[in-house]
């Protein structure tokens, strides 16, 4: 792979099962209240009038998210101490031995990737599992998925297969950062800006 990586979900069949969050937590040994990739339920609805009967019209779905390696990473920026960086592979990585802890990529990140390991005093993320790419492997989280809607691979070819659709609630406008994520939306999807729902687990994530 020589092109910008990236990360596909397709909506529609996320069932939500944290498997790839758990993958993740397991394979790079994060400590209690640091995880990389969380699973986000978004729910919501109303009320439906069919024939003077109120019906409930309700929807939820799931997104797993994690770091984009965003072509404009605002992590990157606002780093000043220059350990947050964007590798020639695409891949956004931070050098504890640079990080202070400042935490301010954490505050700035609007999509929450680096997080403070307390134990070390430094910011962590994910690295795209670059270690397993060197080996020819998929990343853990994707790896992990029972359901196989968690994908990765050049940005551009999972673009043109996918679409190039980023901006589904409760994910941020992704014209703040450019994120290399594609999603096939859910069916009930509500663009970002749009939403009338809510996170249901803001406790997880």
């Amino acid at each position: 792979m020589g092109g910008q990586l990236g990360f596909y979900l397709d909506q529609n069949y996320c069932n939500g099962c944290k498997a790839c969050q758990t993958a993740c937590k397991d394979k790079n040994d994060l400590p209690l209240g640091v995880t990389w990739r969380r699973v986000v339920e978004y729910s919501g609805g109303t009320w439906a009038n069919a024939d003077e009967t109120l019906a409930p019209n309700v929807f939820t779905y799931y997104t797993s998210v994690s770091c984009n390696h965003c072509e404009d990473p605002i992590c990157v920026t606002v780093c000043p101490t220059g350990a947050m960086s964007k590798g020639e592979d695409g891949i956004v990585t931070v050098d504890p031995a640079k990080c202070v802890g400042c935490r301010y990529c954490e505050w700035a990140c609007p999509y929450s990737a680096p997080q403070f390991d307390a134990s070390a005093g430094v910011m962590s993320k994910c690295d795209l599992c670059a270690d397993y790419l060197a080996e020819g492997k998929e990343p853990a989280c994707v790896a992990a998925c029972p359901s196989r809607v968690l994908k990765f691979g050049e940005i551009d070819e999972l673009r043109a297969q996918y679409g190039d659709v980023a901006g589904v609630e409760p994910l941020p406008d992704p014209s703040i950062t450019r994120p290399n994520l594609v999603l096939t939306p859910h069916r009930h999807a509500q663009r970002t800006g749009e939403g009338t729902g809510a996170i249901a687990n803001p406790e997880e994530i």
